[in-house]
C-alpha cells in the first residue's frame, strides 16, 4: 500500500467515526433529531404512559380471565415498545406502562378501548333483520342479550386469535389495504357455519364493538379454514386501526379506563448520568490497557471501538430501539466481543513475528488464522441473539436486539477497521516489530491433570446454592430473593403538599419506607402533580398502617393522601415460559452450529456444559447473597451465557487447529498447549470487560448494581470455566473417563 492510500484511509474513517460522532452528539436539525438524547430509553431509565383499566361489572373476576387478558394486553402493547409492562393491580385493575411516550391520550386512541367484540349475523334463524341501515348508518333491531339468546352473535372477540392490516396491489400496481383475520381453533367451525349461510344468501356479517358498528362485510365465499380478509377502500391507517379494534375487542374480559398518566424513571433520572460516566471511565481504562499491551495494534483496536460505540449510538436511533439496562447489557456484552476480537488477533500477529516473519506477513496471517475464531464466537452468539428476538418476551427482545446489533458492529470494526489501520500505520513507515510486539513461547500448563479438583470445587459451589435455595425455601424466605418484578407487591401512592425532586425521594423518603417495610423501593414520580407511587414488596395490613403513620409522621400528608393497591407481577407464568422456551431452541442451534463447524458433537456438549455450570454458579451467588433478582435477571443470566459460548469456542478453535498441526501430540498435550495459548486472551478480555461493569458497579445505583454484581461474578466465571472446564468436559468425553488416551 502506497503512503497517499495510507493517508487517504486514515483520513476517511476518522471523518466518518468523526462524522457519526457529531450525529451522536448534535443530531442532524436543531431538534437534535437523531442525537444520542433522541434514542428511544425504557420505563427503567426514562418512563412513559401509564395506563389503568378496570373490569367492567366484576370485582372479583375469574383469575384466569385475569391473566389471559394480561398476556393478551402485553402481545399487543409490545408494539409500542419491547419494554412495555402489563401487570394486575388490586383484584380487578391492569396497569398498562409504556415507556418512550408522554401522550396518553394518542395511546388510547390507537390502542382502543378494551370491549366486547361481536360477530352478528345479518338475519336470525327466522329471517329477521338483526340490523338495518338508515340515513345515519347502521342500527340494531335487537338487544344484544336478545342476539345472544336466539344465535344470531356468531362469534365473539375471543374467537379471533389475530388481527392485523396487510397490504397488496391492484393490476394497476395501486396499492390496496386489507384487514387480516385469523380464528381461534374453536372459532374456525363457528366462522366457517356463519360465512357459509351468510353466502348462500347473499348477506353481511358486520363487526360491533363498543356499541358501535365498525365494520360491515359482505361474505364474498364460504370460509373455511379459519382465515378471512376484510376489504374495502382501506387507507393503511383505516385498515391498521380496525385491526388493532379487533385485537382489542377480542379480551377474555370487558374493560374500561380508569385513569392515565404519566410517570419517571423507575431507576431514577441520575441512573442515566451515572451509567454513562461509569461506561465512560470504563472505555478510557480499556483502551489505556489495549495500548499498553498491545501497542501500535492496540492503538488501531481503541480507534476501531470509537467508531463502534458512535455507529452503535446511531444505529440505535436508526432503528428506533428501546434501551433499558438491559438492552446495556447487550451492549456491554457486545463491547466484550469486540475486544476479544481485537485480543485474538493479535496474539496470532504476535505469534507470527515470534517465527520471523515480517510485519506484513504477520498481520496478514495473523487475521487469516484468527477469523474462523471470531466468526465462530460471534455466530453463534448471534445466533442465540436472532432465536431469542424471535421467540421471546418483549423485556428479552431488548436485550437481543441490541446484543444483535452490537455483534455485527463489533465483526465488522475489528476485522475490516482494524484490519485497515494496521495496513495504513504500516505503509506509512511503522514496521518496526517492535511498535507489534513480539510473542514468547510459553511451557504448556498442565491443566488437564488438575481437571477432577475443578470439577468438584464447581460442585461443591453449585451445590452450596442449592442447598442455601432448599433452606432459604423451607424458612419462608423464598429460593431466591425475588423483587416485585417477579412476585408482585404493594404500590403505595403519596400525593405531597410540595414537589420533590428525586434525590429528596431517594435521600429522605425511601430509607424511611424501607425500614418500616423491610423491602427495597421503587420509586415512579407522576409528571404535573406531587404524587409519587413507592412500589415494594407485599405488604400486610399492619405493615401498610405502620406506613402510612410514618409518612403522615415525617412528611405532613393525611391518610387520605394515601392510597395502597397489591399489584401483580410484571413478569408473567406466560413470560417466563416464553423466555424458558426461546432460551432452549438458542442452545439447541448453537450446538447444531457447533456441530457443523467442529464436525464433532462433543465440542459442542462441552461448550454447553461450561456455560450450564457458569449459569448455575451465577444462581448460587444469587442465593448466597441474597441479591435481588430483577427483571434484568434474565439480561444478566443471557450475557453470562453468551460470554461464556464465546471463550470456550475460541479455545476449542485452537484445539482443532492443533489436532490437524501436530496429530502425534496426545489428547492431553494438545487441550493444555490450546488453552496455554489461548491463556492471555482468556486473561485479557474477562478483564477488559469486568472493568467496564466494575464501573457501572461502583459508579451505578442500587438497581444497577444490583444487575453489575453478579454480571461481574459471570465474567470471572466464564473465564474459570473455559480455561479450567471445558476442555476437561471435552476431554473426558472423547477418552470416556480413561486415563490415557487409547487412540489418536
Amino acid at each position: 500500500m502506497k503512503k497517499s492510500k495510507a493517508v487517504i484511509i486514515l483520513l476517511i474513517i476518522l471523518l466518518v467515526t468523526l462524522g457519526v460522532g457529531y450525529i451522536d452528539i448534535w443530531g442532524t436539525d436543531a431538534y437534535g433529531t437523531a442525537s444520542a438524547s433522541d434514542i428511544s430509553l425504557g420505563l427503567d431509565l426514562a418512563g412513559g404512559v401509564s395506563i389503568t383499566y378496570q373490569v367492567v361489572g366484576d370485582e372479583n373476576p375469574d383469575a384466569t380471565d385475569m391473566a389471559d387478558t394480561i398476556y393478551k394486553l402485553q402481545q399487543r402493547v409490545v408494539n409500542y415498545s419491547t419494554e412495555a409492562q402489563v401487570y394486575q393491580e388490586g383484584t380487578n385493575r391492569i396497569n398498562i406502562e409504556i415507556p418512550g411516550v408522554s401522550d396518553a391520550n394518542a395511546i388510547l386512541q390507537e390502542l382502543g378501548k378494551p370491549g366486547t367484540l361481536y360477530f352478528i349475523a345479518e338475519t336470525d334463524a327466522n329471517g329477521a333483520a338483526n340490523y338495518s341501515y338508515s340515513s345515519g348508518g347502521y342500527v340494531l333491531n335487537k338487544t344484544i342479550d336478545e342476539m345472544l339468546a336466539d344465535g344470531s352473535i356468531v362469534l365473539e372477540g375471543t374467537d379471533v386469535a389475530d388481527a392485523k392490516a396487510v397490504s397488496s396491489s391492484d393490476n394497476m400496481q395501486n396499492a390496496q389495504y386489507a384487514v387480516s383475520l385469523t380464528m381461534t381453533d374453536e372459532g374456525r367451525q363457528k366462522f366457517a357455519d356463519a360465512t357459509t349461510k351468510a353466502y348462500a344468501n347473499g348477506e353481511t356479517i358486520a363487526i360491533y364493538y363498543d356499541d358501535a358498528f365498525v365494520s360491515v362485510p359482505r361474505v364474498q365465499a364460504a370460509l373455511t379454514d379459519g382465515n378471512a380478509q376484510i376489504t374495502g377502500n382501506f387507507t393503511f391507517d383505516e385498515a391498521d386501526q380496525l385491526a388493532s379494534t379487533i385485537r382489542i375487542g377480542g379480551l377474555s374480559l370487558e374493560l374500561e379506563e380508569l385513569h392515565s398518566k404519566v410517570v419517571g424513571a423507575q431507576l431514577g433520572e441520575e441512573a442515566i448520568s451515572t451509567s454513562l460516566k461509569a461506561g465512560l471511565f470504563g472505555f478510557i481504562v480499556v483502551v489505556l490497557f489495549m495500548i499498553a499491551v498491545y501497542f501500535l495494534p492496540g492503538l488501531a483496536a481503541s480507534l476501531a471501538l470509537v467508531a463502534y460505540v458512535a455507529l452503535v449510538v446511531l444505529l440505535l436511533n436508526g432503528f428506533d430501539m428501546t434501551l433499558t439496562l438491559s438492552g446495556i447489557a447487550g451492549i456491554i456484552l457486545s463491547i466484550g466481543m469486540a475486544v476479544d476480537a481485537n485480543v485474538v488477533i493479535f496474539a496470532r500477529i504476535r505469534e507470527e513475528l515470534a517465527t520471523g516473519k515480517t510485519v506484513q506477513s504477520s498481520i496478514k496471517i495473523g487475521f487469516d488464522k484468527a477469523l474462523s475464531a471470531i466468526i465462530d464466537g460471534n455466530v453463534t452468539t448471534l445466533i442465540a441473539a436472532v432465536v431469542l428476538l424471535l421467540l421471546g418476551p418483549g423485556s428479552v427482545k431488548g436485550f437481543a436486539q441490541t446484543l444483535a446489533l452490537g455483534i455485527v458492529l463489533s465483526m465488522f470494526t475489528s476485522l475490516v477497521v482494524t484490519r485497515w489501520l494496521l495496513r495504513a500505520f504500516f505503509a506509512l513507515g511503522l514496521k518496526d516489530p517492535k511498535f507489534y510486539g513480539i510473542g514468547k513461547e510459553r511451557k504448556s500448563i498442565d491443566f488437564l491433570s488438575k481437571k477432577f479438583v475443578f470439577i468438584i470445587v464447581s460442585c461443591a459451589v453449585i451445590l452450596a446454592g442449592i442447598v442455601v435455595m432448599i433452606v432459604q425455601k423451607a424458612g419462608g424466605n423464598g429460593a431466591l430473593n425475588y423483587s416485585l418484578e417477579f412476585v408482585g407487591g404493594t404500590a403505595t401512592t403519596v400525593d405531597f403538599n410540595e414537589s420533590r425532586d428525586l434525590t429528596n425521594l431517594t435521600n429522605e423518603v425511601a430509607p424511611i419506607i424501607r425500614e418500616v417495610t423491610g423491602s427495597e423501593v421503587q420509586i415512579q414520580t407522576v409528571q404535573g402533580t406531587n404524587e409519587v407511587i413507592f412500589k415494594t414488596g407485599s405488604i400486610d395490613v399492619p405493615t401498610r398502617e405502620a406506613l402510612n403513620q410514618a409518612l403522615i409522621s415525617n412528611f405532613g400528608v393525611t391518610e387520605a393522601q394515601i392510597t395502597s393497591e397489591t399489584i401483580s407481577s410484571t413478569i408473567s407464568n406466560e413470560m417466563k415460559r416464553d423466555t424458558l422456551i426461546a432460551v432452549l431452541v438458542a442452545i439447541v442451534c448453537m450446538l447444531i452450529y457447533i456441530r457443523i463447524r467442529f464436525k464433532d458433537l462433543r465440542f459442542g456438549l462441552s461448550s454447553i456444559l461450561a456455560l450450564a455450570h457458569d449459569v448455575l454458579v451465577v444462581l448460587a451467588f444469587y442465593a448466597i447473597a441474597r441479591v435481588s433478582v430483577t427483571n434484568t435477571f434474565v439480561a444478566c443470566m443471557l450475557t453470562i451465557v453468551g460470554y461464556s459460548i464465546n471463550a470456550t469456542i475460541v479455545i476449542f478453535d485452537r484445539v482443532r487447529e492443533n489436532r490437524n498441526l501436530t496429530p502425534r501430540d496426545s489428547l492431553e498435550e494438545t487441550i493444555n498447549k490450546s488453552v496455554t495459548q489461548t491463556l492471555s486472551r482468556s486473561i485479557f478480555t474477562s478483564l477488559t470487560t469486568f472493568v467496564m461493569v466494575a464501573f457501572l458497579y461502583f459508579l451505578g445505583v442500587s438497581s444497577i448494581r444490583d444487575f453489575a454484581l453478579p454480571l461481574m461474578v459471570g465474567i470471572a466465571c466464564g473465564c474459570y470455566s473455559s480455561v479450567c472446564l471445558a476442555g476437561a468436559f471435552w476431554y473426558l468425553m472423547k477418552t470416556g473417563f480413561k486415563k490415557k488416551e487409547s487412540a489418536k
